[in-house]
């Protein structure tokens, strides 16, 4: 599957961009303009979510294989990768299956193991909503705060939401096939090294990433580094944009630079 994808930026590297679960290449714009001046940026619209391809089939082999299509379909090779959550994940079954793709990769709060269910809330809200019959954005976003009470996730939730037509509504992601196969999006990275240059960036109020878990990460992935913004959440890269940024910047560039001396 080649996957719906956005470029801002002509030169530099190429860097690819994989959001998380419910999310699309949009949620980067922000980013990807201040990069745009250093990188070559690529947003991509994973399966099942987005302008990409419905298919009933999502776990984390196949959508490496759908980045490795869409990657040889452009003929972008030696990639800066950078993957937030699921999108983390995915990164990193990628540099598994294809390391040689890959310069440098950047996994935002996600770690290696398996994540109990914990989503079960958020789908029965989107099941509340009931496109097909909602009259209005604004019912849906009632029908939707009747499960899910925090706003941002509320507003996060209803950017996937638009006209399919003059009268009805209809969610971009395909709900049935993530609840379908959120066991495989929860699911631990098979034990397979990756010796892909990676920087594990994560939220110190999340539970994502956990002092703990960095011994096992490095097991899999030995060449990799970490740094904690203890000011975010989950959300890193919405919640402390500026020290993100940085971080990103600092890896990919800056570390670059100072090594050429």
């Amino acid at each position: 599957m080649i996957l719906f994808h956005r470029q801002i930026g002509e030169n530099g590297k190429a860097l690819v961009i994989l959001h998380g679960l419910f999310g699309s290449g949009d949620n980067w714009q922000t980013h990807a303009k201040n990069w745009s001046s250093t990188f070559q940026v690529f947003m991509m619209d994973n399966r099942n979510h987005g302008h990409s391809s419905h298919h009933n089939e999502m776990n984390y082999d196949v959508m490496a294989n759908d980045l490795k299509e869409t990657l040889d379909h452009l003929g972008l090779t030696k990639i800066y990768l950078l993957g937030h959550s699921m999108g983390g994940k995915m990164a990193m079954r990628f540099a598994q299956l294809h390391p040689h793709c890959i310069e440098k990769m950047l996994v935002v709060d996600m770690g290696i193991k398996e994540y109990p269910p914990h989503h079960q809330i958020i789908f029965n809200g989107l099941e509340a909503v009931r496109v097909l019959e909602c009259p209005s954005r604004k019912e849906a976003e009632k029908r939707l705060s009747s499960f899910v009470t925090d706003i941002s996730t509320q507003q996060f939730l209803l950017k996937n939401l638009f006209w399919k037509t003059e009268q009805q509504l209809a969610w971009r992601f395909n709900l049935e096939s993530l609840k379908n196969n959120i066991h495989h999006i929860l699911t631990a990275l098979p034990s397979i090294s990756s010796t892909v240059p990676t920087l594990f960036l994560y939220g110190g109020k999340s539970n994502y990433v956990l002092p703990a878990d960095h011994e096992n990460i490095s097991q899999l992935f030995p060449n990799s580094t970490f740094e904690c913004i203890e000011s975010a959440g989950h959300w890193v890269h919405a919640e402390a944009p500026d020290l993100f940024s940085q971080a990103v910047l600092n890896f990919l560039v800056n570390r670059e630079e100072s090594s050429t001396y």
